[in-house]
């Protein structure tokens, strides 16, 4: 539906002016506070991406994925019983198997995530994409997170955009396929609205802010604008199943929670389940458990106390 595309206007003004509003937000304390870390916990896709992945530290995310947070620290605020893991968790193509074996013999049913066409650049053939997460997908991931070529984007060159987007979908199969907008190499915030929208009529499962590749990543006038399309998406269309993961750069806990208040705000909260949103990071989940160790002993750790961390 181009007619869409070329009525877009975005506000840039008003929406940087929200963006500060958000930064502002007080910050939720004690019972409160445990309850937002842990549902954010539940949304989080624990990632690894670094050229020197092996095996062994494939292996060691995936245990902290099924044990995000101790034991001891569960028990004590009564969730020790309540099933809590991460979201998913993500890896490059060649590291998949290592990560679907090692969840499977614990006996865990989190799905592996899959980076794919081009990741993070999209400088790559469409045919070389479409291989790529064929290949992903046949490894054992049950989550696909593709990344748009920019130069679309740029150029204007939405059908083409729409068309990638779609062979990319029908790669994926049944795989979830997360669409992967890079925001910070789009120009402008009306790209990023009409990129978001392209993206969701050519059938992705969830827009994505960033790669963490890029200078900027996720932030919060870009999350704006990606979730106004989202809800203006469901309403012309009725779908109401499209969600969202800010991504990059997403390092504390406050940083979390401010995002989940957001999508609550936004969005509602309906989108606040792991089907719905999630929260790119390799280091959050760190400071997550650091903040509820504090809310329940009344000291932060030491760095041997949160040694998976």
């Amino acid at each position: 539906e181009l007619g869409w595309i070329s009525r877009v206007y975005v506000n840039r003004p008003a929406v940087v002016r929200h963006a500060e509003q958000i930064k502002k937000w007080k910050t939720l304390k004690g019972n409160w506070q445990a309850a937002w870390l842990l549902k954010a916990v539940t949304c989080i896709d624990l990632t690894t991406l670094s050229g020197d992945d092996t095996p062994s530290n494939v292996q060691r995310l995936c245990f902290k994925a099924k044990h995000p947070i101790r034991e001891d620290l569960l028990k004590a605020l009564d969730m020790h019983d309540k099933g809590i893991t991460v979201g998913a968790v993500c890896v490059y193509p060649a590291r998949v198997t290592d990560a679907v074996n090692t969840l499977r013999a614990a006996g865990c049913d989190i799905p592996v995530a899959s980076v794919a066409a081009g990741f993070p650049s999209g400088q790559t053939p469409l045919e070389t994409k479409l291989a790529e997460i064929k290949l992903a997908v046949g490894y054992g991931a049950r989550e696909i997170d593709i990344v748009i070529s920019r130069s679309l984007v740029l150029t204007g060159q939405w059908e083409g955009l729409y068309e990638e987007i779609r062979q990319c979908r029908a790669a994926c199969g049944e795989a979830h396929m997360k669409t992967i907008l890079a925001t910070g190499e789009l120009g402008s915030l009306a790209n990023v609205y009409k990129a978001s929208m392209i993206a969701m009529m050519a059938g992705s499962d969830f827009i994505k802010t960033s790669t963490g590749k890029e200078v900027e990543n996720a932030t919060f006038p870009v999350g704006v604008v990606m979730m106004r399309a989202i809800k203006e998406y469901y309403w012309q269309t009725g779908y109401k199943v499209v969600g969202f993961k800010p991504a990059g750069g997403i390092r504390t806990a406050k940083e979390a929670v401010t995002w989940l208040m957001l999508v609550k705000e936004e969005l509602g909260v309906e989108w606040l389940t792991p089907e719905l949103f999630r929260l790119g990071a390799s280091s959050l989940l760190g400071d997550i458990e650091q903040q509820i160790f504090y809310h329940v002993t009344g000291s932060y750790a030491r760095q041997h106390e949160l040694a998976m961390a």
